[in-house]
């Protein structure tokens, strides 16, 4: 029996691809960075096709490093970017448009509007969802508004609608499957996540076609088999989640209650609410967690739309740092009270905020300010926007969690791991394996081909490589967290 699963992770800013053994453990990997387009203030796109050269590279790169035969591979997992839209030819699978990125800002006027209306509530008692340029739907209207043709061609049944796993689907099954999973499908502003369909009172609100839409499946189904002749054998795809669900699979988040924090390009905290969808009163999401033999477990959510992304500005925007890894040890020089607050509002802030107009600032700068002290500030800012989300929570009333389990790129900086538990005042959990995303997919794919038994045996898997807890003073707490709020306060476009 085939005892091997491949893991396609296609994020914001590269692909990647794993291959886990049963025990969940990493055998062989491959990553590949791609370009990000900036057309317009406040635009963000990238090339599908650059999408698809660069998943099917390092899907071909993994399983050669793993030296495995294709046939021993059980299963393959998809898990993505969310909410970045595409739309394609549904004979060719050709892109018609650039994809619009989850972090893009260009509907904004036309949210505005549809909130003005009055719609807000009625969408958000179908979704859970606010309205914001952040989800599918006010993209995927765009792009039939704006490329010409595109509109009579989707009302003529040509084009085909997805979040990046859609189109991974279509290309890796030769245009065969058009297929999503109930997680991704619960971020477009088009699901219905109580009914678990499609919402028609949504698609007439946003004005798409219903042939545009994927099937939606649960998170563990028989989606389809790739082509032969794309990764050496027909291998079936049996997992798909978007990235910060799947993170959740990985981290082992089933129970009511836990928390889990994801450090990518984004920062994404949600905590698993079990059966039941929990509305908050603090612009918090609710959201699918995953949905397996047709039951549905839900979840809130926080999203923060800079976090890595940041310390990628520092890099290559204003070339501050030559690699990631050097942040560490600046801010260990730098120490907690560096007196600057960057706020990275580069796209806007998402929650609790939601204001797509604001926009980044630095403060707090004086003479002496250097490059260390503000590599520091961008390394807490990421902080900061986490405990906004943890002051939600607990303001909807969740009770503070025992521990927070985090993962992602930024989670191997020890610097930024402890003053997250600091300005928190919650202990940090990071697993031995930090590419949750990647292994929660791998394990929906898993379940599926059999591999594992339920969701008690995948959480035997996770084991706590580090723990860090809190020793900072709540008084020296509460200042910093207080001036990074007054720093918040002067970006909003409100103020």
């Amino acid at each position: 029996m085939a005892q091997y699963l491949l893991a396609i992770d296609q994020g914001t800013t590269s692909s990647r691809a794993i291959v886990f053994s049963a025990q969940g453990l990493p055998v062989a990997r491959a990553q590949q960075e791609f370009k990000q387009y900036f057309p317009k203030d406040g635009w963000v796109e990238h090339d599908g096709e650059e999408i698809w050269l660069t998943t099917l590279k390092v899907c071909r790169e993994a399983l050669e490093q793993s030296g495995l035969n294709p046939a021993e591979i059980a299963a393959i997992g998809i898990t993505n970017q969310r909410e970045t839209t595409l739309v394609w030819d549904a004979v060719t699978g050709t892109p018609i448009h650039p994809a619009i990125v989850w972090q893009d800002r260009r509907t904004a006027d036309y949210c505005t509007s549809l909130k003005a209306a009055g719609h807000e509530a009625d969408v958000a008692n179908r979704t859970g969802l606010l309205i914001d340029p952040y989800f599918s739907a006010t993209k995927l209207r765009w792009i039939l508004e704006n490329v010409p043709g595109a509109r009579e061609r989707a009302e003529r049944g040509e084009l085909r609608f997805g979040t990046v796993d859609t189109f991974l689907l279509w290309r890796l099954t030769g245009g065969k499957v058009h297929r999503t999973d109930a997680t991704n499908a619960s971020r477009t502003l088009l699901f219905n996540i109580h009914k678990q369909q499609w919402d028609d009172e949504l698609l007439r609100l946003f004005d798409i076609p219903a042939s545009l839409l994927p099937e939606v499946l649960d998170s563990a189904a028989e989606f389809g088999a790739t082509e032969a002749g794309l990764l050496g054998a027909s291998i079936p795809v049996r997992g798909m989640a978007g990235d910060q669900q799947a993170a959740l699979i990985g981290q082992a988040c089933f129970q009511p209650g836990m928390v889990k924090s994801t450090y990518g390009t984004g920062c994404f905290m949600i905590q698993n609410t079990g059966d039941q969808p929990v509305v908050s009163r603090n612009r918090l999401l609710t959201t699918v967690g995953y949905r397996l033999n047709g039951k549905v477990s839900y979840a809130v959510e926080g999203s923060i739309f800079v976090a890595g992304a940041a310390v990628q500005w520092l890099r290559d925007g204003i070339k501050l740092i030559s690699h990631a890894r050097d942040t560490e040890a600046l801010a260990e020089q730098t120490g907690d009270a560096c007196g600057v607050y960057l706020v990275p509002a580069f796209t806007g802030l998402g929650a609790p905020y939601w204001d797509p107009r604001a926009r980044g600032a630095i403060f707090g700068l004086t003479r002496d300010t250097g490059i260390k002290e503000i590599v520091t500030a961008g390394l807490q800012s990421v902080c900061y926007q986490t405990r906004d989300l943890l002051e939600a929570m607990a303001q909807d009333g969740a009770a503070a969690p025992s521990a927070l389990r985090v993962d992602g790129g930024m989670v191997e900086n020890n610097w930024v791991m402890q003053f997250l538990a600091d300005i928190l005042g919650v202990p940090v959990e990071r697993p031995e394996v930090t590419e949750t995303t990647a292994l929660g997919v791998a394990y929906l794919a898993g379940l599926q081909a059999g591999l594992y038994r339920d969701l008690d045996e995948v959480a035997s898997h996770w084991h706590r490589q580090q723990r860090f807890v809190p020793r900072m003073a709540e008084s020296h707490r509460q200042k910093l967290y207080d001036g990074w709020l007054d720093a918040v306060k002067r970006v909003r476009s409100e103020a």
